[in-house]
């Protein structure tokens, strides 16, 4: 017989932190230098013995040879050398010591039997092992658990008590509860690899959520397994600290939770976390709402994300848990409601299904003491001293307060211009730009997130082309600002003499100052006459460039930085519903925000976004559920206004006078998966154009009910609103400003526009712009669905932000491979050598290659066309970013020409790929190192790559992923 030992079990504890301790270190822990020791089945840790290897082979030949002396002399000869080996493995692996399980040895001698010929010894031992862990099983089912028999855990006071199994079986198999192709003994046995005697408490659920996570990249189930896992832990970490409980498995949450909220508004309040007004809620009423069942929605990465930077705390303590946290920012929303515990209920549920999710700002502050719930913020910096001090205060104001900045520079004027107050001269925009950078360093929204602004210049302006080179690496460092963004603000006229080769113009802003507020034909007339002034001589300071080597600079710069990107003046004011009060002079910091700026007003928005994937199934979108959805949304976002903290009075002036919002979306691809559409196909376009259309009826019919109800925002007489002029009617202005030779949008609709128009002119609208599409790339994390409108970036790769790396894995993929038999150890490896590509995958049918094809693979002009098809249904605009493959001069100018050509507002980062690269050697085409358009970067031809990492859409310090 083998030598065998009972099974060896653990559990889990509560724990207060996710530790970071490794499994290496908890080995070392626990083993003196240079001692092997082995962890048996059940729980015991012995010394690591040659002899016991030994009469284990022995046995194992002697059940298949017998004991004849003529077979003894060959297996006492045959066992000595298998044992050595056997041996030699572990120590060469753990030359200081170490800890190991008997199932490694075990495996270990399989494999030295099998390599020595011993083919029947070997299929002997791997029958008798099976026939063990089958007995094994059937005792363990018979049993009841009881506590591990050797295996303490350390608590926080030095005590120490044995491993509750039973709790640990409990809390795993809810983890996979409901779940395919997940278990929970496969968990259970890995974790307990990082166990040992005297383990802290901290590190046994760290085992687990460890173990759990490794199998993502095999099994997307096991992200949701992961966070549950992660749950067990903040559970005991919130809970002991509110006076609640101990501990609690996820059962014991359906009753806890309602007990949970109000000694945890106590304790908020207490600590000065929270708003004191949040008790006069009923509190009792809204615990009963709370739905334990919704915590099994998160993926890891939304959990880890949401425990990491939105949990409120106290020293370092989460004192929230995840349904807590969305009841506590719907009680901020719903505060001034009448009938604000219902309100509060609805707003719940709506942000706990992930039908729809507030901004980062809202999530952070809302309840809080000082509810800053507003995402961005646009200032005009005017050209005076006093003032460009000022605006740069600002930012610092606003930015402390979880606030991204917008900044229009064009005022400022340019280098070499006349100062008469010191009659000298100006040093220009770009040094001011330098102090705007170091400032949005200093002062890092809260310690949050990093602090972030954008700078937009018109391409007029006499320091455009300097303005360009602002993130480039080489040059004077002092006037470089590596850690702000960009954006050339580019009027249409300057567009026109690009497509016709004409000259461009440039001036300081002191000797034009109308052309700020000017656009469409009216700058293009004044324009004009400035520069007939310039060929008189009446005009001293400028400059005349050849309009497309001025435009290659701004494409040059852009695929060699990243920066200044390309946003169009001209159709953001031409169909702006607000043109009557003011002039859109920037974007925001993610080009999406379309407000006008002055002196006065700071323009503020408002922002939230629909999961999209949540409104549509294989038989399309669900009107009836999107209507509700909006309906709750457009509510939640007009109360941000009304709650919001203003730390800068011209910000308050603005959004109480014009209450604009930002309604958006995200999981774009997710709802094409659903529908099992591909990116880059008609149908997809098609999609972008009929979601948008019904997003953009249901919002505005949203705002004007709540006009009807509320009263409509101040300056709404004189708007295209009160016009009956909607953001689709705006289009034909567009081309008529335009001319028919620069623009082609389409301008089908489908739905009841002429009884909206009507409701609109006599009930009037509660916001003066009520759509946006942002990133979303934080709260597209915490829903679990790709961000925005963005295509798949890689099918497998590894995000890293500030909560750390997590492996994704595209579950649609997975589904559909699974389903086609096509998902195994080698699709994963592929993956991964491939970078989360699917195309030179062989055995992959072509059409489910279609249907994935990540970003780069997506050609640029679906991702337009989409991005137009929707542009004409928003009244701002969309954070666009183009991915752009075999990036060349020539297919950036017709990309951003096309962005143009088709009506956008704006665009966003470019994510480019090099013209050329290095494949990767395959065994089938054997193209070792052939030239390819395939890769972002040269790669190492020789084995499977590690999981991909995310390009720097994802980059820690990446604003757009915060």
């Amino acid at each position: 017989m083998h030598t065998e030992v009972e099974d060896n079990k653990t559990n889990i504890t509560s724990t207060s932190q996710t530790s970071t301790a490794t499994a290496a270190q908890a080995e070392l822990q626990a083993t003196a230098p240079g001692q092997v020791r082995v962890i048996k089945r059940n729980g015991t840790v012995v010394s690591y013995d040659d002899s016991k290897i030994a009469v284990a082979i022995t046995k194992a030949f002697l059940a298949v040879e017998g004991g004849s002396a003529a077979a003894s002399s060959r297996i006492h000869e045959t066992v000595e050398k298998l044992s050595l080996q056997v041996s030699a493995i572990f120590k060469r692996r753990m030359p200081s010591g170490g800890t190991i399980h008997i199932e490694d040895i075990q495996d270990q001698v399989e494999l030295a039997l099998m390599r020595s010929g011993e083919h029947k010894v070997a299929r002997d031992y791997v029958l008798y092992r099976e026939e063990r862990r089958l007995q094994r099983e059937e005792k363990k089912a018979s049993e009841p658990t009881k506590a591990h028999p050797t295996i303490r855990v350390t608590l926080s006071d030095g005590s120490q008590v044995p491993l509750d199994l039973g709790r640990m079986e409990v809390v795993v198999s809810e983890a996979c509860d409901g779940l395919a192709d997940v278990k929970a003994q496969v968990i259970i046995d890995e974790a307990l690899k990082n166990l040992y005697d005297g383990v802290p408490i901290a590190d046994v659920n760290t085992s687990l959520v460890i173990t759990s996570r490794t199998l993502v990249e095999k099994e997307p189930n096991y992200s949701y397994v992961t966070a549950r896992l992660l749950l067990d832990n903040l559970r005991a970490e919130a809970l002991p600290f509110l006076g609640i409980a101990n501990s609690a498995t996820q059962s014991e949450m359906a009753s806890l939770y309602a007990k949970a909220l109000p000694a945890y508004i106590n304790k908020g309040i207490e600590l000065e976390l929270l708003a004191p007004n949040l008790l006069d809620y009923d509190l009792d009423k809204l615990g009963q709402a709370l739905d334990a069942n919704r915590d099994q929605l998160f993926n890891y990465l939304g959990l880890q994300t949401l425990y990491d930077r939105y949990f409120i705390h106290s020293n370092d303590i989460r004192i929230e848990l995840p349904q807590i946290f969305f009841m506590r920012v719907a009680m901020g929303l719903a505060y001034r409601e009448e009938n604000r515990e219902d309100r509060a209920i609805e707003f719940y549920r709506l942000l706990s299904s992930f039908d729809y999710m507030s901004s980062t700002p809202t999530l952070f502050n809302a309840g809080t003491l000082r509810p800053q719930l507003s995402s961005c913020y646009l200032t005009t910096v005017p050209d005076d001293l006093h003032g460009i001090y000022g605006a740069i205060q600002d930012n610092a104001m606003l930015s402390k307060w979880a606030g991204g900045l917008g900044n229009d520079w064009t005022p400022v004027r340019a280098l070499g211009a006349y100062i008469k107050g010191t009659n000298g001269k100006s040093q220009g925009v770009v040094p001011f730009l330098k102090v705007v950078n170091d400032t949005a360093v200093a002062v890092n929204q809260g310690g949050k997130r990093k602090g972030a602004v954008c700078a937009y210049l018109e391409t007029w302006h006499m320091d455009i082309e300097e303005f360009v080179e602002l993130r480039k690496n080489t040059g004077d460092d002092r006037r470089r600002t590596h850690d702000m963004n960009t954006a050339n603000w580019v009027p249409d006229l300057f567009m026109k003499r690009v497509f016709d080769d004409g000259e461009w113009t440039l001036f300081s802003p002191n000797d034009v100052p109308d052309l700020h507020d000017l656009y469409g034909e009216a700058f293009e007339t004044r324009y004009t006459e400035y520069e007939a002034q310039c060929k008189s001589g009446d005009m001293k300071l400028f400059k005349t460039v050849r309009a497309q080597e001025l435009w290659r600079k701004m494409l040059g710069m852009l695929f060699e930085t990243g920066h200044p990107w390309i946003t169009f003046k001209d159709p953001c004011n031409i169909r702006s519903p607000q043109q009557h009060v003011g002039v859109v002079h920037s974007s925001n910091l993610c080009t999406e925000i379309t407000l006008n700026t002055s002196k006065e007003e700071i323009a503020v928005c408002n922002l939230g976004s629909v999961n999209l994937a949540q409104h549509v199934s294989e038989n399309g979108l669900d009107l009836s559920k999107l209507e509700k959805t909006i309906t709750t949304a457009v509510r939640m976002l007009d109360n941000v206004i009304d709650i919001n903290y203003y730390s800068v009075g011209q910000a308050e002036t603005s959004n109480m006078r014009h209450r604009p919002v930002g309604l958006g979306l995200m999981g774009f691809q997710d709802a094409l998966y659903n529908q099992h559409m591909a990116y880059g196909s008609d149908q997809a376009v098609e999609f972008a154009d009929r979601s948008m259309e019904a997003i953009s009826y249901f919002a505005i019919q949203a705002s004007s009910a709540l006009a009807e109800e509320r009263g409509s925002y101040s300056t709404f007489e004189g708007s295209l609103w009160s016009q009956g002029i909607l953001p689709i009617d705006s289009v034909k202005t567009l081309i008529a400003e335009r001319g028919n030779d620069y623009i082609d949008v389409d301008q089908s609709q489908t739905l009841d526009w002429s009884s909206l128009r009507t409701r609109v002119q006599q009930k009037g609208m509660r916001n003066s712009n009520v759509m946006a599409i942002a990133p979303t790339a934080t709260i597209a994390n915490i829903t679990g669905v790709s961000q925005s409108i963005e295509p798949t970036y890689q099918n497998l790769y590894v995000k890293s932000n500030l909560s750390g790396e997590f492996t994704v894995v595209n579950p649609h993929l997975v589904k559909d491979l699974k389903a086609r038999g096509l998902w195994d150890n080698v699709m994963v490896n592929d993956l991964k050598y491939y970078e989360g590509s699917l195309q030179n995958i062989d055995r992959v049918p072509v059409e489910v290659k279609q249907l994935y094809a990540t970003a780069f693979e997506v050609e640029p002009r679906w991702i337009v066309d989409a991005a137009s098809r929707r542009q004409k249904w928003i009244d701002q605009a969309q954070s666009l970013n183009l991915y752009i493959s075999g990036a060349s001069g020539k297919k950036l100018d017709i990309t951003y020409r096309m962005a143009w050509y088709k009506g956008l507002k704006t665009t966003y980062y470019l994510r480019a790929l090099a013209a050329t690269g290095t494949e990767k050697s395959t065994i089938d085409t054997g193209s070792l190192n052939a030239v390819s358009s395939k890769t972002e970067a040269p790669v190492a031809a020789a084995g499977p790559a590690p999981v991909p990492e995310a390009c720097s859409l994802d980059d820690p310090d990446c604003e757009a992923c915060q």
